[in-house]
């Protein structure tokens, strides 16, 4: 786990000019990307730097300027599964460097995606310090092809010499770069703002759902992220004791149609399942805020940032138990081996029997959260690394 201590030296006196770049853009209404890039660039703003977003047509209005005190930079891109990023993150570098060539100046630039570090080089030649984000070890997720995973293959090697600063975001990633290419990083955490919803009657009047009354699943339907196999957990469980509340699977994927629909097929004619598709901000805070069980079955990557959201709104957490999900969890979290479905239908039943477990979790998890994933501490941690990308 991560200290909150400084990353070293002292902050700039003066307020900078940053560069955040890689993701869909903002409002978040995606993923973790996205709601990294609008939690960290409003408190940055506040802190009185200056921060443009750079984002997607197709994702944030043209017409959109500013959001929150942050610039926006809408431009467009291909929407195909393999040149929505790459053609959006060369666009998004060659603007910035033109920026660089009339005065508009940035002092440090954030990019996201192991997979953006091949358009690195562009922001570096433009003499704007980057740090790149990796998140987690792309190549082995499932929805890629070889020639997908070449391309992740290739970026993780250049993400070690291309950006003035690798950032991971878990100490497992931390040490793959640092063990298969020698390669140090700086972590930083993903956050959560437990803020509670503004209206979380609508949201679960509109599911069917009581407080307290449900089981919540939140990620992309990936198949390293298991929703086929929390269904199929789910059921395992004793219908009378975990399988007696409903499970709400929240989440959708551009490009991945067929697995969407094996999905519905495999929930068709049981009413405790429940796909409502997508659902972000007041939505998905309630939804997190009244679930009885939060469950957590990725596979791949860093620190999942619905599993942080889990945490931080108090919820009893199941979760399967690799290494970087044990790391976010630690002791705050009942675990499952999402290769054997069995063992969370298990994990629901022994729950729904121990009630004081279930509180205990709640606490702890709300506890764990508090202690190391605050938005303003992780802010702050970037803004060290900023200033000190920016003195360099």
């Amino acid at each position: 786990m991560a200290d909150d201590a400084p990353l070293g030296g002292e902050l700039s006196t003066g307020p900078l000019r940053l560069a955040l770049m890689g993701s869909r853009g903002i409002p978040a209404a995606y993923g973790g990307y996205e709601t990294l890039m609008e939690e960290i660039a409003t408190r940055l703003v506040d802190a009185g730097h200056a921060v443009t977003v750079f984002c997607r047509s197709h994702y944030t209005p043209r017409a959109l300027r500013r959001h929150r005190g942050v610039d926006l930079v809408v431009l467009p891109t291909l929407r195909t599964k393999h040149l929505d990023t790459p053609v959006h993150t060369l666009l998004s570098c060659l603007h910035a460097a033109a920026g660089q060539l009339r005065g508009r100046r940035y002092d440090a630039a954030l990019m996201v995606n192991g997979a953006n570090a091949l358009f690195v080089p562009i922001l570096r030649l433009a003499r704007v310090p980057t740090a790149l984000h990796v998140d987690g070890i792309e190549k082995q997720r499932a929805k890629w092809g070889r020639f997908g995973r070449l391309i992740y293959a290739l970026s993780e090697r250049l993400a070690c010499v291309v950006p003035s600063v690798l950032l991971t975001d878990a100490a497992v990633i931390r040490d793959h770069y640092e063990a298969r290419y020698g390669a140090g990083s700086e972590m930083i955490t993903y956050g959560v703002d437990p803020r509670p919803a503004d209206d979380a009657a609508s949201v679960l009047d509109r599911l069917g759902l009581t407080p307290r009354g449900y089981v919540l699943y939140v990620s992309r339907f990936e198949p390293e992220n298991n929703p086929h196999r929390v269904i199929e957990g789910f059921r395992a469980a004793d219908p009378t004791r975990g399988g007696a509340r409903p499970i709400v699977l929240v989440g959708g994927a551009p490009y991945a149609d067929d697995f969407v629909r094996g999905l519905e097929r495999a929930a068709h004619d049981d009413p405790r399942i429940q796909l409502p598709g997508p659902i972000y901000g007041d939505g998905y805070r309630a939804l997190q805020q009244h679930a009885w069980a939060y469950v957590q079955a990725t596979e791949v990557g860093g620190t999942h940032p619905a599993l942080v959201e889990g945490m931080g709104y108090g919820n009893a957490l199941l979760v399967n138990g690799t290494p970087e999900n044990r790391e976010v969890a630690g002791d705050a979290a009942v675990y499952f081996d999402a290769q054997r479905p069995d063992t969370l239908g298990r994990a629901l039943d022994a729950l729904a029997d121990d009630p004081a477990r279930v509180k205990a979790l709640r606490s702890a998890a709300a506890a764990r959260a508090r202690a190391h994933y605050s938005w303003d501490a992780v802010t702050d941690r970037y803004a060290a690394l900023f200033a000190r990308m920016a003195r360099a």
